[in-house]
């Protein structure tokens, strides 16, 4: 019986497939704070320190203002107690914070109170609210174009998020997907890199980006978005266990360098943390018989099989198992 060596385009298809990860609930999206800070004569205020503090939580982030007493910060969501401090003046303000690019100025002198973002009227949250609820809406609606394949409505809806909600990392990420669906490469690598700019941690970017460069033969940059994304996920886990998705992509990435010791290490981690995931099942069998381990190969192809059914990869699935069932001891 000859056993050969399984080809990489097959490998392609299913790293594509894996990173179609589509819209994440637009509950999870969060916020973005911004404003100006002006001394007693108007003027922009550069280096103040801003001081932006979670009054549930008490955790506190903190950056300055640029030239143009500029500041901005992203991923809030609730109510902030937000100080302002440059030598010896000081002010703070109260602002809640949802779904949205949030204003809040300083005007920093002797005796100010004001700024333009105290507590808000009523009429103020109702428009909050609404503005809200459209930007959830027209989200949930790029997301169900993309999951029917409709993408140029879906990136229509999601720019259409985006004018309201800058700072909307999900929109940046799916956007990437949907253009790397349509092999848009400028477009899929551009929209990721805005997602990154906003969260440096978004394990979704770094490996969107490894797709990207990996379906256009790129390994090595492939291999370096990979390592980010582990590093990244590993240091989210709990106890560093790492993330499932994230090692199979970078089991796929060392598979098409044919790196299949590397693979194998990857894929044994994601089945480790998650027993249940089929396409590492599926892949850890096809690298197994490139290092010769038939027998153990089609023990992994079987797991797949009660695992997916009727999955993707069922059918070869089914064809390598009984193909290699012969070897096992």
């Amino acid at each position: 019986m000859n056993v050969t060596r399984l080809g990489r385009t097959c490998a392609f298809a299913a790293f594509a497939v894996a990173l179609v990860a589509f819209a994440a609930p637009a509950s999870a999206q969060n916020g973005q704070l911004k404003g100006k800070v002006l001394d007693a004569a108007g003027k922009p205020i550069a280096d103040a320190v801003v001081q932006i503090e979670h009054t549930g939580t008490g955790r506190k982030n903190e950056t300055k203002t640029n030239a143009r007493g500029e500041y901005s910060h992203m991923l809030l969501a609730g109510e902030y107690r937000v100080t302002v401090k440059s030598g010896e003046l000081t002010q703070t303000q109260t602002v809640k914070v949802g779904i949205e690019q949030k204003e809040l100025n300083f005007d920093l002198r002797p005796g100010a109170t004001g700024g333009g973002g105290g507590k808000p009227t009523a009429e103020d949250l109702k428009k909050h609210e609404a503005r809200v609820e459209k930007i959830k809406t027209t989200f949930t609606e790029g997301a169900a174009a993309t999951n029917e394949g409709r993408l140029d409505e879906a990136i229509a809806k999601f720019n259409e998020v985006l004018v309201d909600f800058p700072g909307c990392i999900d929109c940046y990420n799916n956007l990437g997907t949907i253009y790397t669906r349509q092999k848009d490469w400028v477009k899929a690598e551009e929209s990721f890199k805005k997602a990154l700019a906003g969260d440096p941690k978004s394990v979704d970017a770094y490996n969107g980006l490894a797709n990207v460069y990996n379906l256009q033969g790129k390994s090595k940059e492939a291999q370096e978005m990979f390592a980010e994304a582990s590093k990244v996920a590993s240091a989210a886990a709990a106890g560093g266990g790492g993330n499932v998705t994230a090692l199979y992509n970078g089991a796929i990435v060392s598979w098409n360098s044919n790196d299949f010791a590397k693979a194998h290490e990857l894929l044994q981690q994601a089945v480790k943390i998650d027993p249940k995931h089929a396409e590492s099942h599926f892949m850890l069998g096809r690298v197994l018989i490139n290092l010769g381990k038939l027998g153990d190969a089609a023990t992994e192809f079987e797991t797949y099989l009660k695992l997916a059914p009727s999955g993707p990869n069922a059918k070869e699935a089914q064809a390598n198992f009984d193909a290699l069932k012969a070897y096992r001891k």
